[in-house]
């Protein structure tokens, strides 16, 4: 989609490394400058992350996720792409990470965003910067583009937030309130962060710190985790999630380092992305999120679920440099006449362009949990005979049980395009659990794709009122009530947003289960991104536990599915 008019190469790169830039406390943040090297001043495009800036510019080819060299941080773009074409790039290191001095606070502090803003408009005084400045890159790069915007720098004209979370707790550390392990796995062993401090540990007493911890490792979930425990008795060990085994609920600490709570101060162009990936409450539904929140000229674009090359391939490099020939070099590229929406529809192996989400044509249906593990478009007429499965704690097996309902085979292709909820009504033996939900394509040959997730902590049901819509639950996360044993409870839970065509001759599958691991990953269930390289795993019950479904005319459990007419 690169249009014939936009920036072509003609330049080659000139490099200063481990430049030292003053913040407006005096701490200096460390930076790689690549410039064209022709004379005159150039926009400049800037990307911010603990990963270490000298990582980006490595001069290695594009690796796919099989490569044994494959790393999942580089994610800032090319700089040599980009100043061939006429921008600067700056890398940075945030502060308290690589070569930059100061603290580092952990996941996208408000200090990190007040640096963002100095080193913007630092850039914009050097004779070889124009004053147009941009940011770039994906994850990490890509969500703290949105609060530096919210500080307002007068010299940033636009940003591309691809990969962005809005919601700290929700889409990160607690998928429906469950703790889930990325935040150690993918991100904590990546920041090159020597001077890590916990927030937590900063702002508390020694005395008040010991009766936390204590608090803290009376969770029985926690203390059958031997590596969660080490972290939560050693502060300094993992300073970062530390502060997030601290935090088990939404609040302050979340709320600061969350774009969602900043879309009232975003006011320039922005360009959200992300991929249809099953765990989905990471990128996936920020990325709708930030779309749907701020008030901006924008754009929102969803890919097929797939493992992103690395270095970021020269299709990321094309599109950033479309957004920002229009906003910074004021070449028109066609991106702004486009529809404001692109995504991939699975199953239809093509993209669609649309101009609202959910889209206006939805048909709001729903497909009713059914004896026989049946889902069927009529609810169930047989009162009472609950459906159950049995958990054991990570301690005792391996083994994940579920309860799974499975369609009639459809009799012409149907379009699920959008949010999706379901209601469930069960009942456990214990005073809490988790649930997992997922949907799935089911080919006529039996071969299975997940296609979306949901998660909710039976204790985390409560809901929010105004927030919540009939397909988009919203729970406050903010005082969790015991689940009474044996009380059958009505739980309202949000799956990620999914697109994907059942062609006829499929069926469609809902599977409910209470447990996962990090050894339990099924590679052949799901796409690449989702199996492999994002299957993050969540904090298991230490309980043995009965879970048991219900479906009937006075609790008919069901899914509502976003159905797109033909």
């Amino acid at each position: 989609r690169m249009s014939a008019n936009g920036s072509e190469p003609q330049f080659g790169m000139t490099e200063e490394r481990d430049v030292m830039v003053p913040m407006r406390d005096s701490t200096r943040v460390a930076v790689d400058i690549f410039r064209p090297d022709g004379d005159g001043a150039f926009p400049a495009l800037l990307g911010m992350s603990p990963y270490g800036k000298g990582l980006q510019s490595l001069p290695i080819a594009y690796q796919p996720d099989h490569s044994p060299i494959h790393h999942t941080p580089i994610e800032a773009g090319d700089p040599a792409y980009f100043t061939a074409r006429g921008y600067v790039q700056i890398i940075a290191d945030v502060r308290g990470t690589g070569q930059s001095e100061g603290e580092y606070l952990g996941w996208i502090s408000p200090q990190e965003a007040r640096d963002g803003y100095d080193l913007i408009e630092w850039m914009a005084d050097q004779p070889w910067c124009d004053g147009n400045v941009g940011m770039v890159g994906i994850s990490y790069f890509g969500t703290v583009q949105l609060p530096v915007a919210a500080e307002q720098p007068p010299h940033l004209k636009a940003i591309m937030p691809w990969n962005a979370p809005a919601d700290f707790y929700r889409e990160s550390t607690h998928h429906g309130g469950i703790l889930q392990s990325f935040f150690h796995y993918l991100y904590v062993q990546r920041i090159c962060a020597d001077r890590s401090t916990s927030v937590t540990v900063k702002e508390t007493s020694p005395d008040e710190l010991r009766a936390l911890i204590t608090e803290l490792k009376q969770d029985p979930d926690i203390c059958i985790n031997p590596e969660f425990f080490t972290f939560l008795d050693n502060p300094g060990k993992a300073p970062n999630f530390f502060d997030i085994l601290a935090h088990p609920l939404d609040g302050p600490y979340y709320w600061e380092r969350s774009p969602y709570t900043m879309y009232d101060r975003i006011k320039i162009p922005f360009y959200a992305r992300s991929g249809w990936w099953a765990y989905a409450h990471m990128h996936l539904v920020g990325a709708f999120r930030n779309y749907l929140g701020i008030d901006a000229p924008k754009k929102l674009e969803i890919d097929a679920p797939v493992v992103e090359i690395r270095p970021l391939p020269d299709e990321y490099n094309a599109e950033v440099l479309r957004w920002y020939d229009y906003w910074l070099k004021g070449i028109d590229t066609g991106i702004m006449d486009e529809a404001p929406i692109r995504f991939w529809v699975n199953g239809l192996g093509d993209w669609r362009t649309e101009k609202e989400w959910p889209l206006a044509r939805t048909k709001w249906t729903k497909l009713y949990l059914h004896r026989w593990q049946g889902l069927t478009f009529e609810p169930e007429e047989v009162p009472g005979k609950p459906d159950a499965f049995v958990q054991q704690p990570p301690d005792e097996t391996d083994e994940l049980s579920s309860v799974q309902y499975v369609s009639e085979r459809l009799e012409e292709d149907t379009e699920v395009t959008g949010p999706v909820a379901c209601t469930l009504y069960a009942a456990i033996d214990q005073v809490d659990t988790n649930w997992f939900l997922s949907i799935r394509d089911v080919f006529p040959t039996g071969k299975e794709v997940e296609l979306t997730k949901g998660f909710l902590k039976a204790s985390h049901r409560a809901l929010d009122e105004i927030l919540s819509t009939p397909f988009e639950p919203y729970h406050p996360h903010t005082d969790p009530v015991p689940v009474v044993p044996g009380e059958v409870t009505k739980y309202a839970i949000a799956l990620s947003p999914m697109s994907n065509v059942f062609k006829a001759g499929h069926r469609i599958k809902l599977v409910i289960s209470s447990m996962d691991h990090a050894r339990a990953r099924n590679y052949e269930l799901a796409p690449e991104s989702l199996g492999r390289t994002h299957a993050p795993w969540h904090l298991c019950s230490s309980m043995t536990t009965v879970h048991k479904i219900h479906h009937d005319e006075a609790k008919p459990s069901h899914l509502l599915l976003p159905i797109i007419p033909a």
